[in-house]
């Protein structure tokens, strides 16, 4: 029953990939979206959520000579349909760490319930690129939008106030500087946390979100200070 099962998986992955579309319906697939005909959905449903679940995920692939190279940790629909991935996680018996790569579900064969490569070794697993997933930055970006935005306000401010003291009479300059001194403060933090988190890049943006939040908050509390 489980090498019908694999079986199935495999056939059932292979022949979803080919598929054309015909009546659209928006699909979520990994790193972005792509259409699929509700017929199709539905159809596959049971057999992907049952079968590849159970028969494919986490199993062993091996070679022709019977060694391992490695076990399913994803299946990909690619988003023009057309082929269709294995994520085959290869880490530790092949001497490396974790080291995940895409391989074409044609190139996995069933043999009897076992998953075979044809032709793979530890070394072309090795020389494989590693396969990442699309990071969703949408959450990043718009934090980064806002960030800048209160930048832009405060260094407004700034100017503004600079206008304005030299303008002023002594008394009020002497105000007016110890505000422009504060703000400098202020959008100086905002601009040094802000860019520590660009620099860190898109990946681990997060370790910076707390730091540059509380410095942005600062700025914009002196900025409507000195507008207000």
């Amino acid at each position: 029953m489980t090498n019908t099962r694999t079986h199935l998986a495999l056939a059932t992955l292979t022949a979803f990939a080919a598929l054309g579309s015909a009546a659209p319906a928006t699909a979520q697939v990994a790193g972005g979206s792509t259409t699929v005909e509700t017929s199709v959905t539905e159809s596959t449903r049971l057999a992907m959520g049952w079968s590849v679940k159970k028969t494919l995920l986490g199993k062993t692939i091996y070679n022709d000579a019977g060694q391992k190279v490695g076990e399913v940790e994803d299946l990909i629909i690619a988003p023009d349909r057309n082929v269709s991935y294995v994520i085959v996680g290869a880490g530790g018996f092949v001497g490396i760490g974790r080291h995940d790569v895409a391989i074409p579900v044609s190139q996995i064969q069933d043999r009897a319930g076992r998953l075979v490569m044809p032709g793979a070794t530890q070394e072309t697993i090795k020389s494989l690129p590693e396969f990442a997933y699309v990071a969703d930055t949408s959450k990043r970006d718009a934090f980064v939008a806002a960030a800048d935005r209160d930048i832009a306000k405060g260094r407004a401010a700034l100017a503004g106030l600079e206008k304005k003291a030299g303008a002023a009479n002594a008394d009020a300059k002497a105000r007016i500087d110890v505000d422009i001194s504060a703000l400098q403060l202020d959008l100086k933090s905002a601009e040094d946390k802000l860019a520590e988190m660009k620099q860190a890049g898109t990946v681990r943006w997060r370790e910076f979100e707390t730091g540059v939040g509380a410095a942005t908050a600062r700025l914009r509390k002196s900025t409507d200070k000195t507008t207000g």
